[in-house]
């Protein structure tokens, strides 16, 4: 019997098949349900369709009923063909009934549901109830595209083909035109035999890892291969091809492990063209899975011209200790054509290495590694450079290590550090190897243990001290590898140890004595001389043990003075309550003696004998002071005597304003934030010994908005020296009822937005956005009142999150953005400017 439904397009149909227990295959096909989709039932005692057979063979049944129905045990268990219960759904379908043979027409899909669920789509699908066989193919649409190609889905494993036919029972299977994807590639076959065992036979394979199936641009052939998904691929004879061409790469052989799980396998790698190197094979290689902290790339790349290179890459982290990766390059690079103008070999190499320590490693030692190191010719000559403009002009680079250890309840810790800079523009190295700086924190080493008493005067001494050593070189790369250690590295040891205290002198005065000491170790020296022959300069470098220092001592005391002014209630109200003006004088002596002269000798003198070269009895004599030791990595002392006192006057005025909704509170307003005028004298000076009168100014307009200026001005007079040029002399200014030149003034502008700047003022905001006080007298440290008043109020502040109309927290994100503005103008020095009547400038 032939029973054939046939549906409108668009119309799902879905069924369960089941043979009866005579081994006649039934379909009962109910009317359409209220969305169109019509069922296929075998059996309406059972819910779920399965496809199930007795062992009496399908179509050998009597077609005469037995006369007693109870003589048949209904209960008896059948052996069924199938484990599972198979569904299927199509737009179309026919079913053969007497030989168990089924079509699907357009979109179909048979699902075989066992524990591990098997799906098969396809345009047509036809199903043989005998063999447990179900075939797919794909169609054409009305333009000729493919259509509905078949995919096999065998739980997380799907294939894509052109035809396939698999066996439910057996689970053995036969693609043609196959792809699936495994691991970052995509397997191709013309031929596959799938087993049991979900072992695949491929014959005809491609792997590639382009995305165009159908004509993918490059992949590696192989002749025949097995293959189980997700763990690896054995094939035969393979071979790559590139754009349909056969390339001269090829192996006998081949294992390629594939797996999702983080595990060792190889790397496939990309294919191409390049116009001065030719065809190429590159960023192939094998990736190591050493453990769970540590992996290994190995990539390579090969060019038909000859090029070639190898990378080696680590990358690896332990958990709340450190993580980092490291990295190493060479490429040997062939361009052009052998015996052409425009060939060239050349060898570059690259190292890389970033290193990071965790915050909760230590909190005594930190270690931090950022290397980046190439040769000049590296980047100018990587292909994967080409398109990166960044790259190909660097021009910069540079590498640090760095090391410091700090120790427990000690105040000593230790610095090491490694720094290179290269420049590529002209392969020039300046490396730095070590930079170790050992430093003792501030300590009191008269301080008692167990005090008992005040405080004495020598337990505020307190001294630190800082070593640093360091040894640097400045090379071509190509010899920094011969070069000497003692004449071409420049290295040297500086010791600092600075001393100071604080004391308070009748209660008021705050003395600050202080003591420096600086000592610099050298291993060579550099002597200067004329050579009158020659005409020349002539250095003589020796080499040993030198010791070069100084020291400077100086003292200061400072003190504040506080004045109050109420103003006049009948001029400016009551709103004003009182001005505070602070004046902070300072007076301070320094001194240090001059390292060029004797016992110090840390400078030298030789006589420059010029010999006109027209005139032989023309010389011209000329000292030359130098130290011999100004190359070095630390400096020198400076030379000449200093005994300087200086003074300074620093000025704040503030105040107290009423606030104009609450009477009780007040604001400090901010009229000057500091003004400073300075000037000093230097003993030690043969002449001129007042220093440049320097002064400085800053107003807080508003809390955004503030104002900075500053002047020098200079007390001397001016004359004419022999060549009729103007220059400073021994007379002051005032002494001639003159006040002191202005030299020149920088002004500076800024005003700073932030999130609170469009805000509503709070009522307890005043204008320059100062919080308000309760009823807050500004302190008079001299008034133990005033000071219990401070003390006794305190500033309202709201804790409560500000909602919006919604009744939702606002989303408060705190930003600034600031606008300087700044102008320097400098007096006129040019002699056309000089007033030669009035002996100063215009």
């Amino acid at each position: 019997m032939l029973l054939c439904s046939g549906f409108a397009s668009g119309q799902g149909i879905s069924a369960g098949i089941a043979a009866d227990g005579d081994g006649a295959i039934r379909a009962d096909v109910p009317p359409a349900d209220g969305d169109g989709e019509r069922s296929v039932t075998a059996d309406s005692v059972t819910e779920a369709a399965v496809m199930t057979a007795d062992s009496v063979a399908m179509g050998a049944a009597d077609s005469i009923a037995p006369a007693d129905s109870a003589a048949v045990d209904s209960t008896a268990e059948k052996k069924a063909l199938l484990d599972a219960e198979v569904q299927y759904k199509s737009n179309d379908s026919i079913v053969f009934f007497g030989n168990g043979i089924g079509y699907l027409y357009g979109s179909g899909e048979v699902k075989y549901l066992q524990a591990k669920p098997i799906e098969l789509t396809g345009e047509y699908i036809r199903f043989n109830m005998d063999s447990s066989t179900v075939q797919a193919w794909g169609g054409v649409d009305s333009v000729g595209d493919p259509l509905g190609d078949p995919v096999f889905k065998d739980g997380n494993d799907q294939y894509g083909s052109k035809y396939m036919s698999y066996n439910f029972k057996t689970k053995r299977g036969y693609i043609k035109g196959g792809v699936t994807e495994q691991g970052e590639g995509y397997i191709l076959a013309d031929q596959t035999k799938k087993m049991e065992d979900d072992m695949l036979f491929l014959k005809g394979g491609k792997y590639t890892t382009c995305n165009d199936h159908e004509h993918p641009h490059f992949y590696l052939q192989l002749t025949k291969a097995k293959m189980k998904p997700r763990s690896y691929i054995a094939a035969g004879p393979a071979y790559m091809v590139l754009a349909d061409v056969p390339l001269p790469l090829a192996v006998p052989f081949g294992f390629f492990p594939i797996t999702d799980s983080y595990s060792s396998g190889i790397i496939m790698p990309t294919f191409g063209d390049e116009m001065q190197r030719g065809f190429f094979i590159k960023n192939g290689g094998y990736y190591f899975a050493i453990n769970d902290y540590v992996d290994l790339e190995l990539l390579g790349e090969l060019y038909t011209k000859g090029t070639w290179a190898l990378s080696l890459s680590s990358k690896y982290t332990w958990r709340y200790h450190f993580s980092g990766s490291i990295s190493a390059y060479y490429r040997e690079d062939v361009t052009g054509e052998k015996g052409l103008p425009n060939y060239s070999k050349a060898k570059n190499f690259k190292l890389s290495w970033q290193h990071r320590q965790d915050p909760k490693a230590s909190q005594y030692s930190t270690f931090s590694a950022s290397v980046d190191f190439a040769t000049s010719g590296y980047n100018t000559s990587n292909i994967n450079n080409y398109y990166n403009p960044a790259e190909q002009s660097k021009n910069i680079t540079s590498s640090s290590v760095n090391y410091t250890q700090r120790f427990p309840e000690s105040p000593w810790s230790i610095s090491l550090n490694a720094n290179l800079q290269q420049r590529t523009q002209d392969s020039t190295i300046s490396l730095t190897l070590p930079s170790l700086t050992v430093s003792m924190s501030r300590v009191y080493p008269f301080k008692r243990k167990n005090a008992v008493g005040k405080e004495r005067f020598y337990e505020k001494i307190a001294l630190s001290y800082t070593m640093s050593m360091s040894n640097s070189i400045t090379e071509k790369e190509n010899k920094i590898l011969h070069s000497n250690f003692l004449k071409d590295w420049r290295n040297g040891v500086k010791h600092s140890i600075p001393i100071s205290a604080s004391f308070n002198l009748f209660k008021y005065i705050s003395i600050t004595p202080s003591f420096n000491y600086n000592e610099r170790w050298y291993f060579n020296k550099v002597e200067r001389d004329w050579d009158v022959a020659r005409q020349e300069e002539v250095c003589d470098t020796s080499y040993g043990f030198y010791r070069v220092y100084d020291f400077s001592a100086s003292v200061s005391a400072s003190t504040k003075l506080y004045g109050f002014y109420t103003p006049i209630r009948k001029l400016f109200g009551n709103r004003i309550d009182r001005i505070r003006h602070v004046l902070t004088p300072t007076v301070s002596y320094s001194y240090n003696p001059d390292f060029g002269s004797a016992p110090f000798h840390f400078y030298d003198t030789y006589t420059r004998t010029v010999i006109d070269k027209n005139n032989a009895e023309k010389v011209t004599y000329e000292d030359v002071t130098y130290s011999p030791y100004s190359g070095g990595l630390y400096g020198v002392p400076g030379r000449g005597t200093s005994s300087s006192l200086t003074f300074s006057l620093k000025n704040n005025v503030e105040m107290k304003v009423r606030d104009r909704e609450d009477t009780t509170l007040f604001n400090k307003r901010s009229l000057i934030d500091d003004l400073t005028l300075s000037w000093g004298y230097n003993f030690a000076a043969d002449s001129m010994n007042w220093n440049m009168i320097n002064a400085s100014l800053r107003i807080k307009v508003t809390k955004q908005f503030s104002l900075n200026l500053s002047g020098q001005f200079d007390p001397y007079m001016y004359t004419i020296n022999d060549s009729g040029n103007p220059v400073r002399c021994n007379e002051l200014r005032w002494n001639h009822g003159k006040a002191p030149r202005f030299l020149g003034t920088g002004t500076s502008f800024s005003y700073t937005f932030n999130n609170d700047t469009f805000k509503r003022k709070d009522k307890k905001t005043d204008e320059q956005g100062d919080e308000a006080e309760e009823d807050v007298a500004i302190t008079d440290p001299l008034d133990p009142n005033a000071s219990a008043e401070a003390a006794a109020a305190d500033s309202k502040k709201d804790t409560e999150t500000e909602k919006d109309l919604e009744g939702y927290d606002k989303l408060d994100i705190p930003w600034s953005f600031s606008i300087n503005y700044s102008v320097n103008w400098r007096a006129s020095s040019r002699k056309e400017d000089f007033d030669y009547k009035a002996m100063a400038y215009k």
